[in-house]
């Protein structure tokens, strides 16, 4: 990996800012990611990532925290214990940069701990690529998560880009186990990173993944644009 989004924050925090991030997917075309939007306040934010950083309780872990724009306010504003991590060498940099205390880059497969809230936002599932890893990913969670614990999650339905056929239903490709696995493109100052899988799930299957690791889905709320988010425990 070229580790483009990676470059592109380090680059925004260093003064190098020039040009946004461009990303498309294997069912939309190709649209700009503002990186100052990376950077973005408590106030900037969605309602379900301030609702989430309101749930959030003690010993915080942040999954794929990118520029570290929640680990801040919770470490600064909320006064919270908080580690973000990245698998993303140059996004932990400008954590550090920005003053977050623990930042480290892994991946969350090989982090070890406890901690009474795991946060995945910005579509934090997504890491998992395929429908079939959702398992194991949660079963790792599981063993990082204080029995009190909660996991917050948020993503979207994406069943709504898909075409309907003459009968009102879905046109989903063959090639799609399921309807929310997608193939991630993303390019940087003429750089091109290798596609990625990246998974976009609705709540129903989240919701049976949970169950089937042993582990209880609640909805917490529902966004403007078929996005929700969700917390799992114990």
């Amino acid at each position: 990996m070229k580790d483009l989004f990676g470059k592109a924050i380090l680059d925004y925090q260093q003064g190098n800012y020039t040009e946004d991030i461009v990303t498309s997917t294997s069912i939309s075309e190709e649209d700009a990611l503002p990186i100052p939007y990376l950077f973005r306040s408590y106030g900037e934010m969605p309602k379900l990532e301030q609702t989430a950083l309101k749930l959030s309780k003690g010993n915080v872990l942040d999954v794929g925290c990118g520029a570290g724009s929640h680990s801040l306010y919770l470490q600064n504003e909320r006064n919270l214990e908080v580690t973000a991590i990245d698998v993303s060498g140059a996004a932990i940099e400008a954590c550090k940069l920005r003053g977050i205390t623990n930042a480290e880059q892994i991946d969350v497969m090989e982090f070890t701990g406890q901690f009474d809230t795991i946060l995945l936002l910005m579509n934090g599932a997504g890491m998992c690529g395929k429908l079939n890893r959702i398992g194991n990913f949660l079963n790792h969670l599981k063993t990082i998560l204080t029995d009190n614990g909660q996991i917050l999650v948020d993503s979207s339905d994406i069943i709504y880009m898909f075409d309907e056929d003459e009968d009102g239903g879905k046109w989903i490709p063959s090639e799609n186990d399921y309807y929310g696995e997608l193939l991630y493109n993303v390019s940087y100052k003429g750089e091109h990173e290798e596609p990625f899988n990246w998974l976009y799930i609705d709540y129903n299957t989240l919701q049976n993944a949970a169950h089937a690791s042993g582990l209880k889905c609640e909805l917490i709320l529902e966004g403007e644009h078929y996005d929700y988010l969700a917390k799992l425990y114990k």
